[in-house]
């Protein structure tokens, strides 16, 4: 895309906006759609091992029933974009707490496997969703100057879902006295597990009334007076020639009055615009890094390698518990040193931390169940996940959705996220679903070969990746 910023853009300079505590609300309010995609998804952790023996599961089904919700993820990621540009991305968001609601509710009320599967798919639809508006909204409303601090909330809100639901499932678990054992209602902890993220759908779809419409999605339909009232609310601007000069930014940038769709990513590079290839490779990478192996089957991990049932929960609470504090050192960071070098650094990280990790497993001893760590390889390789949360959580976390959010012209932003975040959950399905199999051959391998992917996306980020930081998104090119 060839822009050429309309005179307009220097007289906005002298009020460009600032963050207010309104706009800091609006970012956290679309942001628990961040935390329904994390407790969504991670809440099986605990749920694995009841599943699996309730059900009578092989090694291929429990990766299938774990990692299900991620096909409807991807879907919920590919239509959010047309979605949004039709409905609007408050209305959008209202239809993914639906979506998340009637999930939770069906998940915790199976009697079979596929019953659970297809709850599974409305929730990952839910959260596909909720993962391509949210940072989308955030980064329509945020100033430039704070776009990246408001932009990780969404990467924040994940990993305190991922937290939040481990820690009830630890709890559930505990109370019941194992996670297959009845609780209350005459159903097991397990189904409580699911039960209960019904309560944050509900506060989601809630509080979602209460933000505004998207500025550039109200430019976009011709409703120029709501979207200068979105503007002098959100970014503290009451300046008439500085509000003109923004609205006709925008306009601008938008470049076109029908919606974007498909045909508009295409380009010289395998059919589509380099920028779009970017995003795609950045949401492939930030799961082929096996960071989800970590929140979806940590409990069973830690279990196999001699740890109680009751240690792996604590276990996998504690290091939920690093994830989130580590991307409270992503958000102080991004807009001081930049995505682009948090991403190199976390490369290197990672790429160290798993080629330990599959050193300590090559350690290992038996196979399946009977797999055990001798010492002091199990406490190794316990610091050394814990290390590589580190690294994922202060770069390929929250960077990934941030650039994400911000990287693509206004023009084909909303199609280019869903297209991008599409690809990631069907990476994470990638990831997820063949573990166990990859985990039978042997943790070493599969480690390996994740320490392998984190080295190929430093190559990426050095070669691919433009830095974003301070730019508007009006000046974002192809």
């Amino acid at each position: 895309m060839n822009l050429n910023p309309s005179k307009s853009t220097n007289a906005a300079k002298g009020e460009e906006g600032h963050a207010t505590a309104k706009v800091v609300f609006i970012a956290a309010a679309a942001a628990i759609g961040g935390f329904l995609f994390g407790f969504d998804t991670a809440v099986i952790n605990g749920a694995v091992d009841a599943v699996r023996h309730g059900f009578g599961l092989d090694a291929a089904r429990t990766g299938f029933a774990v990692s299900c919700a991620l096909l409807g993820s991807a879907l919920g990621a590919w239509y959010a974009g047309p979605l949004a540009d039709r409905l609007g991305r408050v209305r959008t968001m209202q239809v993914a707490a639906l979506f998340l609601l009637m999930s939770a509710i069906g998940s915790g009320l199976v009697h079979g496997i596929w019953d659970l599967v297809f709850w599974r798919l409305i929730g990952g639809i839910g959260v596909g969703v909720a993962s391509v508006i949210a940072p989308a909204y955030i980064a329509e409303v945020s100033p430039a100057s704070v776009r990246g601090r408001l932009g990780s909330m969404q990467q924040l809100a994940i990993v305190l879902g991922i937290f939040v639901a481990l820690l009830s499932d630890a709890w559930l678990a505990n109370t019941a006295g194992g996670a297959s054992n009845m609780l209350w209602a005459h159903l097991e902890a397990w189904r409580w597990m699911f039960l209960v993220a019904s309560v944050p759908a509900l506060m989601y779809g809630v509080l979602v009334t209460s933000v505004p419409e998207s500025p550039r999605y109200l430019v976009a339909r011709g409703r120029l007076p709501e979207a200068r009232k979105v503007l002098a609310e959100v970014l503290d601007m009451h300046n008439d020639a500085a509000l003109d000069a923004k609205v006709n930014d925008i306009a601008h940038s938008l470049n076109a009055e029908a919606r974007p769709t498909l045909s508009d990513l295409r380009g010289p590079r395998a059919g589509l615009l380099p920028i779009v290839w970017t995003g795609i490779l950045l949401s492939v990478f930030q799961q082929f890094v096996g960071i989800n192996v970590i929140f979806y089957y940590s409990s069973t991990l830690w279990h196999s390698v001699g740890f109680s049932e009751k240690d792996s929960f604590s276990l996998t609470v504690a290091t939920s518990v690093v994830n989130v504090l580590v991307t409270l050192v992503a958000i102080a960071l991004v807009d001081r040193i930049g995505r682009k070098p948090l991403l190199i650094i976390g490369s290197v990280g990672m790429t160290v931390t798993l080629g330990l990790m599959a050193w300590c497993f090559s350690q290992a001893t038996g196979s399946g169940a009977s797999l055990t760590l001798p010492a002091p390889w199990g406490i190794v390789a316990l610091v050394a996940a814990n290390a590589y949360v580190v690294c994922f959580g202060l770069s390929w976390g929250p960077m990934v959705w941030v650039l994400l959010g911000e990287m693509f012209p206004n023009n084909i932003r909303a199609i280019a996220l869903a297209v991008a975040a599409a690809a990631q959950w069907l990476a994470n399905f990638a990831i997820t679903s063949t573990f166990p199999w990859l985990s039978q051959i042997g943790l070493s391998f599969a480690y390996g070969l994740y320490a392998l992917f984190a080295f190929l996306s430093l190559l990426f980020v050095l070669r691919a990746v433009r830095e974003t930081r301070g730019i508007e998104l009006e000046d974002m090119r192809a």
